[in-house]
Parts: structure tokens; sequence; C-alpha cells
């Protein structure tokens, strides 16, 4: 999912919101309100609706809704989203914050005087609103903390994993909120109906969280075979799973736990499936728990493997199709699993073009894997950028056939801004349509 393809999901979920909103706008009209007052309750209403809205959403898809991954094109796309609705919700709730503070000051400068008074309503429930009332304001302030604190990338992992799992309380809490102070003619209308399919799904998504079940049924006990580290720094893992294991496409990606207080964490699947439960990771050390990753692990130790995910997978589209296939660092792996699913139907092989970045040929022992398998098979002709020799990888190194073909489909995995280079470079070049498919493996 690239950034317009997420833009028009946000804004086909916000339209959709507002529109069920506008169905229902009836309901906002209140006898005796003033024009300055009628829109405070609209604005604070609304802002509300879609702070729940799109808490919801992000709690849901926060259950690896396994689903979705054909509309979003994988699972790392739908986190893609997840991230950006918590966003959203955030922004919508400082909103709806702000609004609520600041109904003195917004009746004083509209000079809306004579604010109507509210109808009278049991203590019991005033008192239950009163409460509803201080807990979304106190949700408010924790849950805005919590998105800042995960947008912040300098927050350990380990840490951060403990504080995300607040996230369902914190949902809960704001859930209360919303049941005691949403209007209660919303309830008789179709605005209230979606408040409450969304809260009792999302409360559903939460209690899941909680409990510890989001993803347990595609969870696969092993063992760890074999352990292996190179001078990259590359720790190779070999798993024997069990016969639970339902098999994977080359490309996708498993969440892994080699330590139940570490907890999981995706790495991508770099090895074909054999049909015989064994899976291959090559962890690159790029944080605080992947480092000296090799000596954290034993032969013969027990690996939880939860998947498989992701849809960056091969696609044959016609003998005469020509592919662009660029990775850079450890972003070889999808392409290892590729190569080595090819080998099985080598005469079914399109035009490929490989290219590859490392930081130092000499050392990368994934130049060597990449060699012996694009050897034997047809059709590919593999590049090496080597840094060390001032080699790097150039929108024009990608088109050194035709830049003026119709359809240039490139398959990308690798640093972010390496992508973003290439895709402007691109687009400059290329006469025709350009498809750059990536996958987002930031799920954080």
């Amino acid at each position: 999912m690239n950034s317009i393809k997420l833009t028009v999901h946000l804004t086909i979920i916000s339209i959709l919101i507002l529109a069920i909103w506008a169905w229902s706008y009836g309901i906002n009209v209140m006898p005796g309100y003033k024009l300055a007052w009628l829109t405070y309750k609209n604005l604070l209403y609304v802002s509300g609706l879609l702070t729940m809205a799109f808490l919801s959403i992000t709690i849901l898809l926060a259950t690896r809704p396994t689903f979705l991954e054909p509309v979003f094109n994988g699972l790392d796309k739908i986190y893609r989203l997840h991230k950006w609705a918590a966003i959203f919700s955030i922004i919508f709730a400082v909103l709806h914050w702000l609004i609520e503070m600041n109904d003195d000051w917004l009746e004083s400068f509209l000079f809306a005087y004579g604010q109507p008074t509210e109808p009278t309503i049991s203590g019991l429930v005033e008192n239950i609103q009163e409460v509803a009332e201080d807990v979304g304001e106190w949700g408010f302030y924790m849950v805005t903390a919590m998105v800042m604190l995960s947008l912040l990338k300098f927050v350990p992992y380990k840490f951060w994993r403990y504080l995300h799992r607040t996230m369902p309380v914190l949902y809960l809490l704001l859930v209360f909120h919303a049941a005691w102070l949403t209007p209660l003619s919303w309830w008789q209308q179709p605005v209230g109906l979606l408040l409450a399919m969304l809260m009792v799904a999302g409360s559903l998504a939460a209690m899941s969280s909680l409990t510890g079940n989001i993803g347990k049924k595609r969870r696969v006990q092993g063992i760890i075979k074999a352990v292996s580290n190179n001078p990259k720094n590359i720790t190779h893992v070999v798993c024997q799973l069990d016969d639970k294991w339902p098999g994977h496409q080359a490309g996708q990606f498993a969440f892994v736990c080699f330590n139940r207080i570490e907890g999981a964490h995706p790495f991508t699947i770099a090895n074909a499936d054999n049909n015989n439960g064994e899976l291959t990771f090559a962890i690159k050390a790029l944080g605080d728990y992947t480092t000296n990753l090799a000596q954290k692990l034993t032969t013969g130790q027990t690996v939880t493997v939860e998947g498989p995910y992701g849809r960056f997978h091969f696609k044959h589209h016609g003998a005469n199709t020509e592919q662009i296939w660029v990775a850079a660092g450890i972003g070889v792996t999808p392409f290892l699993a590729w190569l080595e699913e090819l080998q099985k139907q080598p005469e079914q092989i399109p035009n490929i073009q490989m290219h590859y970045s490392t930081h130092d040929g000499r050392i990368d022992p994934m130049v060597a894997r990449l060699q012996y398998l694009c050897d034997k098979l047809p059709n590919i002709t593999l590049l090496i950028y080597d840094s060390q020799k001032g080699q790097k990888i150039t929108s024009q190194n990608l088109l050194i056939h035709d830049a003026q073909k119709k359809v240039t489909e490139i398959w990308y995995c690798g640093p972010n801004g390496l992508a973003k280079h290439l895709k402007i470079g691109l687009k400059k070049i290329t006469s025709g349509s350009l498809h750059f498919h990536q996958e987002a493996f930031k799920l954080r």
C-alpha cells in the first residue's frame, strides 16, 4: 500500500462515517439551541464519533485479520493502516478535547449566550456520566501518550511492547466514556448502530488482545535445528516446526518467538516451502534484541512461529514479461525464497533483472548464495552493487534494457530511503506506467 492508496483508504473511511452521521443528522437538530451552540454540539459529537471509529478500527486491525490481506495486499499494509488510523484517532481526539475544554470561551466568542437548559436526568445517571467524562479525559491523555511513544523509534521494543499492551485497557475505558455520553437519540439512528457495532467489535478485539489470543490459532511449536552467524552480523536460524505448520509461499514472513519475555518479532522466511516444516530466517543485527542473537540461541531450543503472513509473492505474468527485482542488505531474503521456489519450474521463468546492493561483497555470504541460485536459472541477469567500490543502485541502472517500455514492474525490498529515491528517478525517465511493489515491513 503506497502513500496514495493509504490516503484513499483513510479518506474513504472518514467519508463513510460522516455520510452515516449526515444520514442521521436529524438527531443533532436541538430545538432552542442557537446556531453557535448547535455548531458546537455537532462538532463535539462528530469529533467524538470519528475518534471512537478510528480507535475501533485501530484495535480491530491489530488482531492480524488474515481475511483482509487480499483486500490490502498483505498484513504489512494492514499494520500501516493500523498505525495511521491510530494517528487519525488522536487528531480527532485532540479536536474533541479542545472543543469540550473551551465551551465557555466559544460561548463568549460566538455571542451565543443563553445556552438552553439540558434535560433533567436522574442522580445515578448523572453521577455515572460525570465519571465517564473524567474517565474519557484521562483516557485521552494516556492514549495520546501511548501513540506518541509508539511513534518514537528510540523507545526500546521490549519496553514499548509492554506499554503497548495497555492500549486495549485504555480503549475499553474510552468505550465506557462514549457509551454513557453519546446522545440517547443516537442509539435509535444509523449513526448509533454504526458506533455500537464498532465499539462491540473493538471491545471483543481488546479482550482477545488482553487474553493473548491474537494469532493463537496460527502459532506452531518447533525447535531450533541450526544457528550460525557471519561477518555481516546476520544470524541464520533454521527451525523445524511440527506438523501443524500449514506451509508458506515464498516471500512471506512470520512472527518468531525465541523468548517469551522478549516476545515475537516479524522476520521474512528466507527459504521456499519444501513441505517438511523447515524454515530458515536470516536476521540482521539492527537493534538491541537482534544484536548478538546467535549467542542467545542454542540448537534444540524451543521456538514458536506464528504465520505465515504477507503477500510479497512472486507473480508470473507471462513469458514475455520482464521483471526487475531490487534488494538492498537484508532485504534480499524474500528474493532468496523466490529463487529457491523457481528452481522447481525453471522453464516458466520470465526475463528477470536481479539487482542487489551490499556494503562489502567480499564478506557478504548473500552474494555467493545469489550467484549459485541465479546460475541455475535461465533468463535471470544478476547485478551486484558493492558500496565499498563506490557502486550504488540508481534508477538508470534499473532500466538498462529499455527505458521506454509501456510497463515497468519493480519488486523492491530494502531501506525506505533508497525506495523513495528510485521511485522519484523512475517516474522522471519512464514513459509508460510504473508498478513499484514494496513490502511495508515496518510494523511499528
